[in-house]
């Protein structure tokens, strides 16, 4: 009976400390929400988008962070000519505790493009607060989750709280292009190491209580059709490669998903997606068919389906319709990321991920909605590693 009353006592302080927590934490939403707009005011476009990098993000963090508590800030750039720079960087902000274990969040820096300015009622890059919610582009991924680690380091400085394992953040660039220049980068410099507890936060949900502990396999397709140009009253000396991408589209679409139809619950989607994407420019005038089309595709794919058999369907097609209609493609595959290794239901991090989840959230769940570079590339070492999905 002692040992469960002094239990109840631990709980009853554990509740007691987390209320205040919750308090301070709320009592700063306006600094956490001032953070996260200035933040998303800085375009952090990789060079593979057309963009020229984090460098400029990275250097707001870096007069920022002194004021989050951290007793260690770090820089750990990757060469890169492709930017202004000549470097992509990567910060590592390490607040200590009493042991040499390391409780490792990693968030990224890098946003994806913009896309249409026409399609947005608002400046991507000038966010907007309305109804309790803020617009930007990177508001969500991963702008809130960079925002949320800082102020977790922030809480354990201003509110003396002991902590057993250091926390150290890492804010890495080049997460949506494959993380050559960010979280692998890191990794080859020895910065997290096998015991150390990692969780990528890098979605978010309705309630906050998903724990993802799997990837999607992920396959990037370019697809490039050759044709002959002509003008388009020139009936039988041309073959327009507009037309037969497009009929390539089409054809290769209802393949894959005929052909790779599994669904798993553990995922959401359910599925395996094949979405093309991107189109490049062609001719510039309305009267000249098209020598050249080229145009993406971004697959995700469940396991265990083999990436080499999604790439047998791009390749068949290719070939069929190129013997019927005398064009030629040229298929290239720019990224291509098997299924890491699942992270065990009953891994540390997964375990005290959640219990801290179920004590805030009342309950947890597992899954994996899509792919995420960091958490993929760690994973893929062979070690365990947690995504926590934010409540929206």
């Amino acid at each position: 009976m002692r040992n469960i009353l002094y239990q109840l006592d631990d709980k009853y302080l554990e509740m007691k400390i987390m209320d205040k927590v919750s308090e301070f934490i709320e009592d700063r939403s306006d600094e956490m929400k001032e953070t996260l707009m200035e933040l998303l005011r800085y375009p952090a476009i990789g060079p593979d988008n057309d963009g020229d990098g984090e460098m400029a993000k990275a250097e707001y963090l870096m007069n920022i962070l002194p004021k989050f508590g951290f007793d260690k800030i770090d820089r750990y750039d990757a060469p890169d000519d492709r930017v202004t720079s000549g470097r992509r960087p990567n910060i590592v902000a390490v607040k200590h505790g009493v042991t040499d274990k390391n409780v490792v969040i990693i968030a990224h820096m890098d946003i994806v493009p913009s896309g249409d300015l026409d399609e947005w009622d608002t400046d991507p890059f000038e966010p907007v607060y309305k109804d309790g919610k803020i617009y930007g582009r990177g508001a969500e991924d991963n702008g809130q989750e960079i925002v949320a680690s800082l102020f977790a380091a922030k809480t354990l400085d201003e509110m003396d709280i002991d902590h057993k394992n250091n926390l150290k953040v890492m804010l890495v660039s080049d997460e949506e292009t494959g993380s050559e220049y960010g979280i692998d980068h890191l990794l080859e410099e020895g910065l997290i190491h096998q015991d150390d507890l990692v969780i990528v936060p890098d979605h978010s949900e309705k309630n906050g209580r998903q724990i993802e502990i799997v990837e999607k396999s992920a396959l990037w397709v370019k697809v490039t059709t050759h044709g002959i140009q002509g003008h388009a009253a020139g009936l039988g000396r041309t073959i327009n490669a507009n037309r037969v991408a497009s009929r390539y589209l089409l054809d290769v679409d209802k393949r894959l998903h005929e052909s790779f139809d599994e669904e798993d619950e553990l995922f959401s989607p359910p599925v395996s997606t094949f979405e093309p994407t991107k189109r490049e420019l062609n001719v510039p005038n309305v009267n000249t068919v098209p020598g050249t089309d080229v145009q993406y595709y971004d697959c995700r794919i469940l396991p265990p389906i083999d990436l080499t058999d999604v790439k047998e369907v791009f390749e068949k097609t290719a070939d069929e319709i190129s013997k019927e209609t005398g064009a030629k493609f040229e298929i290239e595959y720019s990224k291509e990321k098997e299924t890491p290794k699942k992270t065990p239901e009953d891994a540390e991090v997964v375990i005290q991920l959640k219990k801290a989840v179920e004590d805030h959230r009342r309950g947890t769940w597992f899954g994996r909605h899509r792919w995420g570079d960091c958490s993929r590339t760690y994973q893929g070492k062979g070690h365990p590693c947690s995504g926590m999905v934010f409540q929206r």
